[in-house]
């Protein structure tokens, strides 16, 4: 029984005297529905077919036919933050969530972390009696607290969810996924030469999970919160459905995008009258690039396609589940996106989107005469273009996070066949991801307490949708809406929508508002500030108004300076050294000893044999990183710096017994010199002519590569065959500004 429970039996003084009771159990309040929640991952307003790609996804297309689609959905530009808002039902600053997870600012605005005043939607369903399961993204603990040392509190078992799975960080290889099952880490349990693929994954596991408690307990009611890797970085799909889109898209992002343009028209995605907005900053016509340069772009577009269509599929299989158990009929299905197409890919588009975070020119020649077809595959971490970010984003200015209508408005769709009366309808009322909670809090009958657990609650920020579900034109929603991401800002009020593009580093006072009536200037191109002073003013009075109640100050426009953070209690990162006992579990690149940029050592203790061979360690993946090992008893170091191999090997047979293994990385400006030893002596060496300022996303394991394989000498695992007594990791020196910043654009990246 419950602590403070009273006992409603009767205790005598022998059994014969006493009467047994026990508690009812939780229970959700009669006919809860069962609830799923698909997030995917940087896609843009037009990308899903419903909202007017050519671009196929007939499941979702299925769930718009026979639901609700919503035009008029906003987000808050930036991954951490949508979710955080998701599942709380509160503004992102004011649940410590400013931007990415991996930053703490010292203020309470950015934390990195949901505080225990912010209970979430899968904490408070638990409660009556709701399981709950979160598979794929997470991305709402800080990065340094994601290994396997903690803490936990912030991961998605912490939060309310019964199961885990997925992986914890914003991005991740589809093929070699660094996955976490409830509280610990785990290898894949497939490699892609055996078919696997994260997002099948991820499905299996959730489908796996309903039909355990639809064998064991009915009755329970569940919500499933399944957030993809897609459609974020790097865009990996089963090489069919890539091959499905080839030459789609050779016409180039201005004709395709004028297509989709055309088809939001004629199925009533944006109303008659809208302006297409014109090609952002950067972006080329179509008809000026390049020929190598268009074959490129068009199968980075043809890639991410395939990976959307491959999708696709998997809600198809989760909704088919769902089907033939009888479930669809009474469970409310949401399905978003977290903010609009990135624009990381940058200008060109990346076959490697390390090569971009590390500052590396990419040879788009070489790659069209001799790589082509490794795009989407498992030697490749893609991105696209501004170019076709943009379509991705039609009609819309902007990208993933700016606060312009291409970073914040986004696809939202409702399916639930048992309540849903008007399937098919469009939906145009202004509404945002704080309303996610609400709505479901709304159609369980379950309220917030004022207090949980002991915690006195921040209200809730958002409001429920139900009101409008019969209402396909109606705006039920009341009061304003702020927006602020990177410095960017934004106001929503009455059909009208004041906005600024900050540029970092500039004083924000001297940021230029732009006022429109998104009511008639859906695509945000006509500026009536200099027009409607007085309104403006009145927008941007309110903004400031909002920016107080709910904790956006102070302005901060930091990204790089944040990252890391050596000064913050807490991290793993305030010393030099990194000591590991082994065998250790998998160590996140956030919590692993930052080698990149910089010089440093490594030293091993070991005991071998005559025959003993294996990793040591490895950090990264195939496309960047490092390789310690041993094979055909020689001591080798594979330094990956974007498929530049720069190898070490020991001219020394190794012996057996008991060694000091080591490796040694001095830099010298833009190369450095790799050496390693043996007991203390230099046994071999090499030039690094390319530094790798950020060492990719995959972290480190000692004693195997239990991913994507750094170089083709050894079939991974590899496990080391000797012994490992410890390996020590020595920093020694800072990273430089150009280093720094390669790491913030990678971890922007990762958003």
């Amino acid at each position: 029984m419950q602590p403070g429970t009273e006992f409603e039996g009767v205790i005598g003084k022998t059994l014969a005297d006493s009467e047994p009771w026990w508690p009812p159990p939780p229970a959700p309040p009669k006919d809860s529905p069962n609830i799923v929640a698909i997030v995917l991952d940087d896609t843009g307003f037009a990308h899903l077919g419903c909202y007017g790609s050519t671009i196929e996804t007939p499941n979702i297309d299925r769930l718009a036919a026979n639901g609700l689609l919503y035009t008029n959905f906003h987000t808050t530009a930036l991954c951490s933050p949508s979710r955080a808002c998701l599942l709380t039902g509160r503004n992102h600053h004011s649940v410590g969530m400013r931007g990415v997870s991996n930053w703490d600012s010292g203020f309470p605005h950015m934390r990195g972390a949901i505080p225990r005043s912010a209970a979430t939607l899968p904490e408070l369903l638990r409660e009556y009696g709701y399981a709950t399961y979160c598979t794929g993204k997470w991305h709402l603990a800080p990065m340094h607290e994601c290994s396997a040392a903690g803490p936990h509190n912030n991961w998605p078992l912490q939060k309310g969810f019964d199961r885990f799975y997925g992986f914890l960080q914003g991005e991740t290889d589809q093929f070699y996924p660094e996955l976490t099952a409830d509280n610990h880490h785990i290898e894949p349990p497939g490699r892609p030469e055996d078919g696997y693929h994260l997002s099948e994954d991820l499905v299996d596991q959730s489908i796996g999970w309903v039909r355990d408690l639809r064998s064991v307990r009915p009755e329970r009611p569940f919500f499933l919160y399944l957030a993809f890797g897609a459609m974020h970085a790097p865009h990996q799909a089963p090489k069919p459905y890539i091959e499905k889109y080839r030459g789609r898209f050779f016409e180039g992002w201005d004709i395709v995008r004028d297509q989709w343009f055309a088809r939001q028209l004629e199925i009533g995605i944006v109303p008659r009258g809208t302006t297409l907005a014109p090609r952002n900053p950067g972006v080329l016509p179509w008809a000026e690039l390049p020929k190598d340069q268009q074959i490129f772009a068009s199968r980075l577009q043809e890639t991410f396609a395939g990976f959307l269509d491959h999708t696709d599929a998997q809600i198809g299989r989760l909704t088919g589940f769902l089907e033939e158990q009888g479930l669809l009929e009474d469970t409310l299905i949401m399905l978003c996106s977290d903010n609009g197409a990135s624009q990381e890919g940058g200008p060109n588009g990346v076959m490697d989107e390390f090569s971009f975070f590390n500052l590396i020119s990419e040879d788009i020649n070489e790659i069209v005469a001799n790589r082509l077809d490794d795009i989407g595959g498992p030697h490749s971490h893609p991105n696209i273009p501004w170019g076709w970010a943009q379509a991705g984003n039609t009609p819309l200015r902007w990208y993933k996070q700016n606060t312009y209508g291409g970073g914040v408005r986004d696809p939202l769709i409702v399916h639930w066949p048992s309540r849903i009366r008007d399937g098919g309808s469009v939906h145009t009322a202004f509404c945002h991801a704080i309303d996610f909670m609400p709505t479901v809090l709304d159609v369980t009958g379950i309220g917030l307490p004022a207090e949980f657990q002991g915690v006195e609650q921040i209200p809730l920020h958002g409001e429920s949708l139900v009101p409008g579900w019969d209402q396909p034109g109606a705006q039920t929603r009341s009061g304003p809406q702020y927006f602020e991401q990177l410095g960017h800002r934004g106001l929503w009020k009455d059909g009208w929508k004041a906005v600024t593009y900050h540029l970092k580093g500039t004083p924000f006072d001297k940021d230029q508002w732009a006022l429109y009536n998104v009511e008639e200037d859906f695509s945000e191109c006509h500026d009536l500030s200099g027009e409607l002073p007085e309104k403006l003013d009145e927008m941007v009075n309110a903004w400031w108004s909002e920016a107080e109640r709910y904790g956006v100050l102070p302005l901060d426009d930091r990204t790089l300076e944040l990252f890391g953070g050596v000064n913050r209690p807490g991290t793993p990162h305030n010393r030099r050294e990194y000591v590991y006992y082994p065998p250790v579990s998998h160590i996140p690149a956030d919590a692993a000893p930052p080698l990149g940029g910089r010089s440093w050592s490594v030293t091993c203790d070991v005991e071998i044999n005559g025959d003993s061979e294996g990793i040591l360690y490895t950090r990264g993946s195939h496309n960047v990183g490092h390789a310690f090992f041993i094979k055909d008893r020689k001591l080798q170091f594979v330094y990956n710096a974007l498929g530049r191999h720069y190898r070490a090997i020991g001219d020394l047979e190794l012996t057996p017994g008991a060694h000091e293994f080591g490796a040694s990385f001095e830099r010298e400006g833009r190369s450095g010199r790799l050496a390693l030893t043996v007991d203390g002596r230099e046994i071999g060496s090499t030039k690094v002519e390319t530094i790798v300022r950020m060492p990719g996303s995959t972290g480190v394991d000692v004693g195997r590569n239990g991913l994507s394989p750094l170089v083709d000498d050894y079939e991974p695992p590899f496990a080391f065959t000797g012994r490992i007594r410890r390996i020590t990791f020595d920093i020694k020196g800072r990273p430089g500004p150009s280093d720094v910043q390669a790491t913030t654009r990678a971890e922007m990246g990762k958003e």
